[in-house]
């Protein structure tokens, strides 16, 4: 089977592949015409595809997280790649194909991660900052091994939060060694802290985001986990004046920076600043892996990347 990352402009392939989204929508012709707007999907990336001129039994047979057999033909629009479908029909028991074959996930082990964010909170020295992420990670610790980091934009896959709070704290742990004015329980905190709400933000299915939930839509993470530290620190007999009580919540309300990023104050802390470029240098570095890794090696570009300013990639190729 042909996978994703392989495929290029102008070949025509034939394999399974999961829905990961789909939309019945209409062309501009006159009159116009219903079409399924898709997303084929596997381990090792995704492609959108249309199937073209939708039929009534089409649009009762394809649903999102489905697997489907697709022929198809891979074409460039607007500087990226597609899929025309020409054939499609859903997988049958008989085929032996399974859904988490298709399921593109973190390169550690979602246990393995988890657990190390257990012990790095167990390692807090402070009581009361490790009480309140302990509080704070026990509101979502069932969704963590499984729950992305984003819908689309950086770690967007089974385990993908938890890959991304371990990388940032092996960041945090080389910029307290490297800054020792840095307060290593406030940084780690914070790491762990920043996107813990995501879970409860997203409505996901292994790793996959469907929608935002009520939640997400009406109050957001950032808010959210703010809230968590709230809750925590009245639970846990912590006054709302303490000073590490109004840190948690500065790093976490400040981790985007602008308030067009989402964040209603920027950062004012020093393990507040560090946070918040931490968390992009992770996020901007696994867009640009992640573009690398499901392009096609033939290509020496990858397609756009929106987190990245809508920038392409080039693939360094360098001989000794």
């Amino acid at each position: 089977m042909t996978l994703i990352r392989q495929l290029g402009n102008q070949d025509e392939f034939v394999g399974f592949y999961l829905l990961k989204s789909l939309e019945i929508k209409q062309t501009n012709s006159t009159p116009p015409k219903d079409y399924l707007d898709m997303m084929l999907c596997d381990a090792s990336g995704e492609l959108p595809a249309k199937l073209w001129d939708a039929s009534p039994t089409d649009k009762e047979t394809f649903f999102p997280m489905g697997l489907v057999k697709v022929k198809g033909l891979v074409q460039t629009y607007r500087e990226k790649l597609q899929v025309k479908i020409l054939q499609i029909r859903p997988a049958k028991a008989e085929d032996g194909v399974k859904l988490t074959d298709f399921i593109r996930s973190a390169p550690i082990s979602s246990v393995e991660l988890v657990q190390t964010i257990r012990n790095v909170v167990n390692g807090i020295a402070d009581d009361e900052i490790r009480e309140i992420v302990r509080f704070c990670v026990g509101k979502v610790e069932e969704k963590l091994e499984h729950a992305p980091a984003a819908k689309t934009h950086h770690h967007a896959y089974f385990g993908g939060l938890a890959y991304h709070m371990v990388r940032m704290l092996e960041l945090g742990d080389f910029l307290c060694n490297q800054r020792p004015f840095l307060n290593a329980d406030l940084l780690k905190a914070g790491i762990i802290l920043h996107d813990i709400a995501k879970p409860e933000e997203m409505v996901a299915q292994l790793g996959i985001v469907s929608e935002y939930s009520v939640q997400g839509r009406l109050v957001g993470h950032i808010a959210m986990a703010s809230n968590w530290i709230t809750e925590a620190a009245v639970r846990l007999g912590f006054g709302l004046e303490s000073p590490k009580v109004l840190s948690l919540q500065h790093l976490v309300l400040s981790h985007h920076n602008l308030g067009e990023w989402g964040s209603p104050v920027q950062p004012q802390m020093a393990e507040a600043v560090a946070l918040h470029f931490i968390d992009a240098i992770d996020a901007k570095l696994q867009m640009v892996e992640d573009a690398l890794n499901t392009t096609p090696e033939t290509e020496e570009w990858t397609p756009l990347i929106r987190g990245l300013e809508n920038k392409a990639v080039y693939r360094t190729k360098l001989q000794g």
